[in-house]
C-alpha cells in the first residue's frame, strides 16, 4: 500500500504543480486534427500500448484478489495445496507485470521519440526557410525553447500524458469494480474521504506552481546572463568595463534566490507527500478498523478486509491525479500548439513549383546581373515573427516604408559593378536582394535572363557568394569552415582556396594547420585573418555571382591590402556586385550605381561620374579631399 500511494503522490505534485491557466486556453478543431495528424504514422504501436495499459491495470487489480483467495481459502482453511497455487499465480502475475512495464516503456520511449525526431527536424527545416527579417527579431533562446521545451512538451501528449490518463483511468475502474464487489459500505466510506486527498493537493501544487514559475524566470535570467557573459564579444567587454565584484555578485544573488526557492519547493513536497500518505494511513486504519468489526461479525472474511486496505493504495493516489487531468491535457497540447505556431510562419521566400536550375541558364547565357525596376520594402513584424518569441504582447501591423523604389541597372557577365552612397542608402538591402535574402515587392532581379524567384533555391545558393563585412566562422576547425560552403571539397582543393585567398602560409604554420578550431565566432584568428578564410570557402564554393559587402570596411591597412589582394584574385571571371564606402576600391568598376534614399541617383564609370558631377562626386571629394 505504501508504495501505491507513493506512486500516486508523484503523479498528484507533477499534475498539480502545472500551470492551472492552461484551462481558459481555447484549442481549435483544426489544431487536434494536426496534433492527432502528428500520432498518424505510430497509430500501430499507440494502439499496442493503449492494450498493453489495459492488461498491466487489470493485472494489478487481480493482484489483491489473488492475495484474498489465499487468505481465505488457504490459510484459514489450512489448505496447503491452495496457499502454494495462489502464492505461484501472484509470482507469475509480479513477473507479468515487470514484462509488461518494460513493454509499456518500450513502445512509450519509441513513439517519444520518434515524435520528438519529427517535430525538431520540422521546426528546425521551417526556421530555415525564415528571411533574416525573422532572426533579426527573434530571441534565440526563445526559438531554442521552441526545439527543446516545447517539443519535449508536445511529445509528452502520447507518451507520458497519454500513460497516465489512462493508467489511472483504467486502475481507477477495476479497482473500483473489485472494491465495489467486495464491500459496498468500505468503498463508498473510502470515496467520502477523496476530498481529504484532493483539497490539500490543490493547496500544496499552487504553492508548488508558484514557486515553479519563478524558478524557471530565475533559471532563464541566470542562463542568459552567462550567454552574455561568456560569449568573447561579452566577456572582452566586461573585461574592458566590467567589475568582477559586481559581476560575481549579481550572479551570486541570482543564484542564491535559486537556492532559496529550491528549498522551499523541496519542504513543500515533502509536506504534500507525508500528507498524502498520512492521510492514507488514516484511511487504511478505519478500513481495518470497521473491517475488523465485520469480519468479526462474520460479515466479511478477513481476505477481503485486506484486499480492500490494499486496493486503497491503488485508489487515492490515482483519484487525485485524474482530479487535475484536464492540466495535464492542455499543458501537453498548448506545447503542441506553440510548436505549431512556428511551423505556421510562412516562409517569405520560397521556391515555387516548377522552378528552373539557375546554372543551367547561367552556363548558356553567362552570368549577367539585371535588377528591373525594383522595389522593397522590409517586411512588418507580423509578416515574419511572433509575438511570444520576441517577448512583446502584440507585433506591429502598420506597413514599412520603401527602402528601395524603382532601381534598375545591369552588368555584363564577368564585369564589376560597384554600389555607393550614403549610410541608409539601400545598399546592403539591394545586395541581400541578388542572394535572395528577401524577394522585390516590385520589379524583378535577374541573374541570366531569369526571376530569382522562378529558379530553385538550391542552383541559386551554388551561383551566387557573399563576402560580408563580418566575417563569422563557426567554432569547429577551419577544415569544417571551408567544407561548410562544399562538404565533398579534397585537403588538396582546400589548400589551393586557401593559397588563392593569400592565407596559406599562415594557416599551414599553425601546428594543427587545417585542424584548427578558429573558436567562438572565429575569435582566434584576426579580423583580416577571419576575412580571407572566408574568401578562401567563397573560393572553394566557385559561385559565377560575387556579392562583397564592405568586406574591407574594418580592416588595418596591412589587413585590408592583403584582403584586397585575395579579393582581386577571387573575382577573376566572375560577376560582382561590390560595395565599398572606400571609393578608392571601385575605381575600376565597369559600372558605379549611385544610391540615395533608396533610389538610383546616378550611374556611370568612375570618370564619367566625376566629370558630370553631383553626388558621387561630392562624396569623392569629400574622401580625397586632402
Amino acid at each position: 500500500m505504501g508504495s501505491g500511494v507513493g506512486v500516486g503522490a508523484g503523479r498528484a505534485i507533477r499534475s498539480f504543480t502545472r500551470d492551472e491557466s492552461v484551462k481558459a486556453h481555447h484549442l481549435s478543431r483544426s489544431t487536434v486534427r494536426r496534433v492527432l495528424g502528428f500520432a498518424q504514422p505510430y497509430r500501430t504501436r499507440l494502439a499496442c500500448f493503449l492494450a498493453l495499459l489495459v492488461m498491466d491495470a487489470a493485472a494489478g487489480a487481480a493482484t489483491p484478489l489473488i492475495f484474498r483467495h489465499l487468505i481465505d481459502s488457504g490459510i484459514s482453511d489450512s489448505n496447503r495445496r491452495v496457499v502454494i497455487t495462489f502464492a505461484a499465480l501472484a509470482a507469475a502475475l509480479a513477473v507479468f507485470q515487470a514484462l509488461l512495464t518494460v513493454a509499456e516503456r518500450w513502445l512509450s520511449s519509441t513513439v517519444g521519440e520518434s515524435l520528438i525526431l519529427d517535430l525538431r527536424t520540422a521546426v528546425f527545416d521551417h526556421v530555415q526557410k525564415m528571411p533574416l527579417a525573422f532572426f533579426s527579431r527573434t530571441r534565440t533562446g526563445a526559438l531554442v525553447q521552441r526545439l527543446n521545451g516545447d517539443v519535449l512538451g508536445a511529445q509528452q501528449a502520447f507518451t507520458s500524458t497519454l500513460q497516465t490518463v489512462v493508467s489511472n483511468g483504467l486502475t481507477i475502474v477495476f479497482t473500483l469494480a473489485a472494491m465495489l464487489a467486495m464491500s459496498w459500505r468500505l468503498t463508498l466510506l473510502s470515496l467520502v474521504l477523496l476530498p481529504a486527498f484532493v483539497l490539500p493537493a490543490r493547496w500544496f501544487g499552487q504553492r508548488l506552481a508558484v514557486l515553479s514559475r519563478e524558478t524557471m524566470d530565475l533559471n532563464a535570467e541566470s542562463s542568459s546572463l552567462m550567454n552574455e557573459r561568456f560569449n568573447v564579444a561579452g566577456a572582452h567587454l566586461v573585461k574592458i568595463f566590467g567589475d568582477p565584484q559586481r559581476e560575481s555578485a549579481r550572479f551570486r544573488a541570482t543564484a542564491k534566490a535559486l537556492a532559496d526557492l529550491g528549498v522551499k519547493r523541496a519542504l513543500l513536497a515533502t509536506w504534500f507527500r507525508v500528507g498524502l500518505g498520512m492521510l492514507a494511513s488514516v484511511a487504511v486504519a478505519l478500513v481495518y478498523g470497521l473491517g475488523g468489526l465485520q469480519a468479526i461479525e462474520g460479515e466479511l472474511t478477513v481476505g477481503v478486509v485486506i484486499a480492500l486496505t490494499t486496493f486503497l493504495g491503488r485508489l487515492y493516489g490515482p483519484l487525485t491525479a485524474m482530479s487535475n487531468v484536464q492540466v495535464d491535457v492542455m499543458t501537453a497540447l498548448v506545447s503542441f500548439e506553440r510548436v505549431l505556431e512556428v511551423l505556421d510562419i510562412e516562409p517569405a521566400v520560397a521556391e515555387r513549383p516548377g522552378a528552373v536550375s539557375l546554372r543551367d541558364a547561367v552556363a548558356r547565357e553567362g552570368a549577367t546581373v539585371a535588377f528591373d525596376h525594383v522595389t522593397f520594402r522590409y517586411p512588418r513584424a507580423d509578416e515574419v515573427s511572433l509575438a511570444s518569441l520576441e517577448s512583446v504582447a502584440t507585433l506591429r501591423s502598420d506597413p514599412t516604408a520603401d527602402t528601395l523604389t524603382d532601381v534598375s541597372f545591369s552588368v555584363p557577365a564577368g564585369a564589376m559593378v560597384a554600389l555607393v552612397g550614403p549610410s541608409g542608402a539601400g545598399k546592403t538591402t539591394t545586395s541581400a536582394l541578388l542572394s535572395r535574402m528577401y524577394d522585390p515587392t516590385g520589379g524583378a532581379v535577374k541573374i541570366a535572363g531569369l526571376d530569382l524567384r522562378d529558379v530553385t533555391l538550391d542552383s541559386l545558393r551554388g551561383t551566387v557568394g557573399v563576402v560580408s563585412q563580418e566575417a563569422h566562422l563557426f567554432h569547429d576547425s577551419i577544415a569544417d569552415n571551408l567544407r561548410f560552403a562544399r562538404p565533398e571539397a579534397t585537403e588538396a582543393e582546400m589548400w589551393e582556396a586557401l593559397r588563392a585567398a593569400h592565407i596559406d602560409a599562415l594557416v599551414a604554420g599553425l601546428p594543427e594547420q587545417l585542424d584548427t578550431v578558429v573558436g567562438d565566432r572565429g575569435y582566434r584568428m584576426s579580423g583580416g585573418e577571419r576575412q580571407r578564410i572566408a574568401i578562401a570557402r567563397l573560393l572553394l564554393k566557385a559561385p559565377d555571382v560575387v556579392v562583397l559587402d564592405e568586406a574591407t570596411a574594418h580592416l588595418d591597412s596591412d589587413s585590408e591590402a592583403a584582403v584586397q589582394a585575395a579579393l582581386d584574385e577571387a573575382l577573376v571571371g566572375r560577376t560582382s556586385l561590390v560595395i565599398a564606402h572606400r571609393l578608392s576600391t571601385v575605381r575600376a568598376a565597369a559600372l558605379i550605381v549611385v544610391l540615395e534614399a533608396g533610389r538610383v541617383v546616378q550611374c556611370g564609370t568612375h570618370e564619367e561620374l566625376l566629370a558630370t558631377g553631383g553626388l558621387y562626386a561630392q562624396l569623392y571629394a569629400t574622401q580625397f579631399a586632402t
